[in-house]
């Protein structure tokens, strides 16, 4: 039941595949190496979440921020991230660019040999710790706990930063914008009866389509100076809704002419109409 003994035997797996890999002949038996690839990168999958989750116990008030992650495009937010930059320090230590030109990938090699060397330094000391007192954390595994928990992290931002455009503070704060105009949104519906909190309870399948419909309306009308302000220039609102500054132009115009019973009568219409 304890997490040291646990990683004891992931850390095993993950030696046990590495030396079969390290045993094979990959030319004569290329079917045989992809198998046993996959094997490690399930093995080592399987380990890191282990570690994570020792980490969630030993030092949980020490953990280097991810605040950073806000920053990262939606497609990267995957549960196998971390794997992924395990196989991508390995990559790159071994003279192996992924995804990246050349320039960025030897920038990038120091803070993998870093990373690298730290998770084989955590991996003998939680060993050790597994076989003497498993149940327990003293100051030595905290400290190489801490010191990997922060190369990660920092290897984690300046990987995914030398791939793609990460969000810029302007581009988050739009995006926070948005979520206040939706709980906004959501409010104001609940006060005028459009919706029931027994739809929102229950996750009513249709308010996907009538919430950002009725955003549409309350960022153009109730809230103008807010995300869908069309005082800014296309380029200064959020990629969410710049491709249809226009059509929102001409639907701002379209709600401006109608009177109050019109607007209620056409928000009802949005919250029924598929």
């Amino acid at each position: 039941p304890h997490l040291l003994s646990q990683f004891f035997f992931a850390d095993e797996r993950v030696t046990r595949v590495v030396a079969e890999i390290n045993a094979l002949d990959a030319e004569l038996d290329p079917q045989q190496y992809l198998v046993l690839l996959n094997q490690l990168h399930l093995s080592q999958a399987h380990l890191l979440a282990v570690l994570e989750r020792i980490m969630e116990e030993c030092i949980p008030t020490q953990r280097h921020s991810r605040d950073y992650v806000v920053k990262f495009p939606e497609e990267l937010l995957v549960d196998n991230l971390g794997n992924h930059m395990l196989f991508a320090a390995e990559c790159l230590l071994a003279g192996t660019f992924l995804e990246m030109e050349e320039s960025d990938g030897a920038q990038l090699r120091p803070q993998a040999r870093n990373l690298l060397c730290s998770l084989e330094l955590v991996r003998t000391v939680l060993r050790e710790q597994s076989l003497s007192q498993p149940n327990s954390y003293p100051e030595p595994v905290r400290a190489v706990l801490i010191q990997f928990d922060r190369l990660f992290a920092e290897f984690e931002l300046s990987y995914v930063s030398s791939l793609v455009a990460v969000k810029s503070p302007d581009e988050i704060y739009r995006q926070q914008e948005i979520i206040v105009l939706f709980c906004e949104t959501v409010e104001r519906a609940l006060h005028l009866g459009y919706l029931t909190q027994e739809m929102i309870d229950g996750y009513e399948p249709l308010l996907m389509f009538t919430i950002p419909r009725l955003a549409i309306i309350s960022g153009l009308l109730i809230y103008p100076e807010g995300p869908l302000s069309l005082e800014r220039s296309p380029e200064e609102m959020s990629r969410v809704f710049s491709p249809f500054y226009n059509l929102l132009k001409k639907i701002r115009d379209l709600l401006r002419v109608l009177s109050t019973e019109e607007l209620c009568l056409l928000e009802r219409s949005l919250c029924t109409a598929e």
